[in-house]
């Protein structure tokens, strides 16, 4: 399984090696974080591909497949003492800040424990957190790459589509996070709604933008509305479709074709439909 790059949260500017202690030997932090000051790697496991069974809420775990890393750190000589819920509350604080969310936190006999989610950059990352305040902590970090979508639909079934049905989801569509500008890779799908509106001249199309639920739901009308315009300017201007036969429309996430509750149910709610006119 191919690795992949995640961002780094910086937690306390802390180096790998400190008063000449060092890592075992092969031992890394996650790439999604680095770790509390005056520690080092004391154990460490890495899978290209394995699965961990994360804690969600009370008597409810979720088991997540991806690249693993285990890592337990101790406490260096002499360096000063720090509590459970410091090591815990370091980690949940740089998670919040980078837009991950807590999904479950808990105490088991002086331990400290905390689950979060992070997504960014078409990978899901999911991390656990274990401190008693006794100079040893656990991370645990599972990274799920998402589905890539991989196939675009092409004029022809575009227009079947819109036949059967009176419109059709697109999802060859990119745009850069929380924003309305395109990505280079959305090309080729805008070359095919050329396509679809040049073996047809008398159709006409409401460009209708969606979002997931994240967000506000003002911001994500906003949204919406912006990427849609995005689209019906890019046809017009680089693709020459007459401005007349296009009009843009925002729906926000009024309109879900799948569940908010997961990533890949809001992947599926992000897209841009056309919808005869």
């Amino acid at each position: 399984m191919k690795k992949h790059a995640f961002l780094l949260v910086i937690l306390l500017g802390a180096s790998a090696l400190v008063r000449g202690q060092q890592d075992i030997e092969g031992g890394k932090d996650p790439a999604l974080f680095n770790r509390m000051p005056n520690h080092h790697i004391s154990d460490f496991t890495e899978n290209q591909f394995d699965k961990y069974e994360f804690r969600i809420s009370d008597g409810k775990t979720q088991v997540v497949e991806g690249h693993l890393l285990k890592v337990n750190y101790d406490i260096n000589d002499n360096a000063p003492a720090v509590s459970g819920i410091q090591v815990v509350r370091n980690y949940t604080n740089a998670v919040k800040k980078i837009g991950g969310q807590i999904v479950y936190e808990w105490e088991d006999g002086g331990y400290q424990c905390s689950v979060m989610k992070v997504v960014k950059n078409n990978l899901e990352a999911w991390a656990y957190v274990e401190s008693a305040g006794n100079g040893m902590y656990k991370v645990v970090v599972v990274e799920k790459q998402l589905m890539n979508q991989d196939v675009v639909a092409d004029a022809a079934s575009m227009a079947k589509t819109i036949s059967e049905t009176g419109k059709v989801a697109i999802y060859g569509i990119h745009f850069d996070f929380g924003k309305s500008t395109l990505k280079p890779e959305s090309q080729s799908t805008l070359q095919q709604i050329k396509k679809l509106l040049d073996s047809d001249p008398s159709l006409k199309l409401y460009v209708v933008g969606h979002t997931d639920n994240v967000g506000d739901f003002d911001s994500n009308i906003k949204l919406s509305n912006e990427r849609a315009g995005t689209v019906v300017n890019a046809l017009t201007t680089q693709y020459g479709i007459n401005q007349s036969r296009l009009k843009a429309w925002g729906d926000g996430a009024t309109a879900p074709v799948a569940t908010n509750g997961t990533e890949e149910g809001r992947a599926l709610n992000r897209r841009v439909e056309l919808v005869k006119q």
